[in-house]
């Protein structure tokens, strides 16, 4: 039989991968706990009573700017020299 002395493994801390296990769980916990002040610091502003009634309002501002392309457009180009042939 083998009659050597048996070696003691060493203590649960002193093995990396036992580390390399907790770190992730303690990340995540550090990184939620940043996550809720950062939203309890900086909370999110209340939407405005009348947004329909605002969308509808930029909906006809962007409709009549956009009837008045082709206008602006003719206006370009008339104000454009015209190209002078070599």
């Amino acid at each position: 039989m083998n009659d050597l002395p048996q070696a003691t493994p060493p203590p649960w801390w002193k093995h990396g991968l036992v580390w390399l296990v907790i770190a992730g769980p303690v990340v995540v916990i550090v990184a939620g706990l940043i996550t809720v002040w950062i939203a309890v610091r900086s909370p999110d502003p209340v939407v405005a009573e009348d947004y329909y009634r605002r969308g509808l309002e930029i909906n006809k501002t962007l409709a009549r700017d956009k009837a008045l392309m082709p206008a602006l457009q003719g206006r370009n180009h008339a104000a454009t020299p015209p190209a002078t042939a070599p």
